[in-house]
């Protein structure tokens, strides 16, 4: 089993795409990766001879920030956006979208379940 990262990569897949399960790693960067550790993309991870193996994890390890690490690196970027009180942290803070989207319909996904607030209540006499 192939074990880079922290993450157990999937025997049965290609290398290319068995390294983009590792957070912070994407088709063009595996790609990279596995040219420059000489590695055919096509090879499958369970095919991976210990060579090959330890200068992929050496590889990423050394030149590439991924997972926990990444992760941390992204949250205090968010927090130093909040910090200042740029527009993208205002954005944050109150959890509606950030890039621009509109908010009048959609945007579910930052703004969470509907809230229903009830209409004015008209005087009967």
């Amino acid at each position: 089993m192939a074990r880079i990262a922290g993450i157990d990569l999937p025997k049965n897949k290609r290398g290319e795409i068995g390294l983009t399960y590792i957070f912070g790693i994407g088709r063009a960067v595996s790609q990279r990766i596995l040219t420059e550790c000489g590695v055919d993309y096509d090879k499958k991870v369970s095919e991976w001879n210990d060579e090959e193996l330890n200068a992929i994890r050496k590889f990423v390890t050394e030149k590439i920030t991924v997972e926990g690490e990444l992760r941390s690196e992204r949250q205090l970027n968010i927090k130093r956006l909040m910090d200042i009180g740029c527009y993208r942290g205002l954005r944050h803070r109150k959890g509606l979208p950030v890039r621009g989207q509109r908010t009048r319909t959609n945007s579910r996904t930052r703004k969470g379940k509907r809230k229903t607030v009830a209409g004015k209540k008209k005087v009967t006499k």
